[in-house]
């Protein structure tokens, strides 16, 4: 049950609602028993409905497809995967590399992290240094092939 005081053009009036079912409530007004008929608006949302286009297909994805996780990185360019320092250096210019070889350790995050060579070759260029500060994508060093 639950109370309410309407004041209405100076009058007050205690109503209290008894019964609520469907369309029908159950009304006491100053200790007097209504049955009031409940007229409900619908409601629209407000919410707008969304809409997406239809895909179409271009297809590109096929050749998505054909790029496999072991398919190796770049163009001879091992980059840095984050923003860190360069603390050791495993690597110089014409030492030759494998697959999985560490080239240098780098600091990023508070942690030391191995930065290994995806490719086989010679190392043609090392671009940075020791204490050196680096942002992800910058090109660390360079691989040759044999």
């Amino acid at each position: 049950m639950k109370n309410f005081k309407f004041k209405i053009r100076g009058n007050t009036y205690e109503v209290n609602v008894h019964n609520f079912e469907d369309e029908t409530i159950d009304v006491e007004v100053n200790g007097t028993l209504y049955k009031v008929d409940v007229e409900r608006e619908i409601k629209t949302s407000k919410t707008p409905k969304l809409v997406r286009p239809s895909v179409v297909n271009t297809g590109n994805a096929d050749k998505a497809r054909t790029n496999k996780p072991d398919d190796r990185k770049g163009a001879g360019n091992i980059k840095a995967p984050l923003p860190g320092t360069i603390l050791e250096m495993k690597v110089k210019k014409g030492d030759p590399v494998k697959v999985g070889d560490t080239l240098l350790i780098m600091e990023a995050m508070k942690m030391e992290n191995n930065i290994k060579s995806d490719k086989e070759g010679i190392i043609e260029e090392v671009l940075v240094a020791v204490n050196d500060s680096v942002l992800e994508g910058d090109c660390l060093v360079r691989v040759g092939s044999n």
